[in-house]
């Protein structure tokens, strides 16, 4: 099925859930090696929308913030300009309270994705949301030299020699050097990358080249985040790991996937940051 991502389409006046296009996640995961629901992760993918409105009994406009949180179990990702869409298809849509606003979107949203889909709506007013910077050490300031610029897993090594096998760390680094390509338009998908790990230390310069060569991989956010997560896994075996991904807002909506290998974190709670 064809979707409206890289087309000029005509905004919608009627809400229509049909606009929501699921996208299955088995293509990306046959990729990677990862067979039916046989998951070497857990996690969700976080939307925020900021672009959220529709009308009371009265005509009255009202808006709100929403956060949509997806199971990382479900079939189906939902496309993010079909998401777009249909968000604003709900503009001239009545709903008697906020509570119907939210069942409604709730129930259209998991059953696009194949999957219960949590949905927290919160309107405006007396809103003091406290921005976040990422915690942990940057991989930023490293003297490294970069020269990969699609996806090359063998960049990845362990710090120093085989010791570090037996060397065991605990630590959280990120990147806000991160960038992927939308796959359909070709546009830049900018994001801080966290990565969470215990086991043998990573070389963090390896690791900050690793990220950079994503900079013209063409792929969805949510499929980048897994496609780290398997890498980082598969070549450095760390004995727990989270990989986070704060991507910066596009259209009034931003995608926030985690991929760990246990539940580690509230995603009620997810952090954003300054530069979302």
């Amino acid at each position: 099925m064809a979707g409206p991502l890289g087309k000029q389409v005509d905004y919608p006046e009627c809400y229509d859930a049909s606009l929501l296009l699921p996208i299955a996640r088995a293509d990306n995961r046959n990729a990677l090696g990862i067979k039916g629901d046989a998951l070497p992760f857990c996690g969700a993918d976080i939307w925020n929308a900021f672009e959220l409105s529709w009308l009371d009994n009265q005509g009255k406009p009202q808006v709100a913030r929403g956060r949509f949180i997806f199971p990382c179990t479900s079939p189906c990702l939902v496309e993010s300009k079909s998401l777009k869409l249909y968000l604003n298809s709900l503009n001239q849509h009545t709903f008697s309270d906020i509570t119907a606003a939210r069942e409604c979107i709730k129930q259209d949203l998991s059953v696009a994705a194949g999957a219960d889909v949590e949905v927290l709506l919160q309107d405006f007013s007396g809103m003091q949301e406290m921005l976040d910077a990422p915690t942990g050490t940057s991989l930023d300031q490293l003297e490294a030299a970069c020269g990969h610029y699609e996806v090359e897993p063998a960049l990845l090594q362990l710090a120093g020699n085989h010791a570090a096998f037996e060397q065991l760390v605990d630590e959280v680094v990120y990147t806000d050097l991160f960038r992927s390509r939308c796959p359909i338009t070709g546009q830049p998908d900018w994001a801080t990358i966290t990565v969470c790990y215990q086991g043998p230390q990573i070389e963090h310069a390896a690791l900050l080249r690793y990220l950079v060569s994503y900079r013209l991989h063409n792929d969805f956010h949510e499929n980048c985040v897994e496609r780290i997560f398997c890498d980082i896994k598969n070549r450095c075996r760390p004995h727990s790991l989270s990989v986070e991904a704060n991507f910066l807002r596009r259209g009034g909506l931003d995608i926030n996937p985690v991929r760990a290998t246990s539940e580690m974190m509230d995603y009620v709670l997810f952090p954003r940051y300054n530069r979302q």
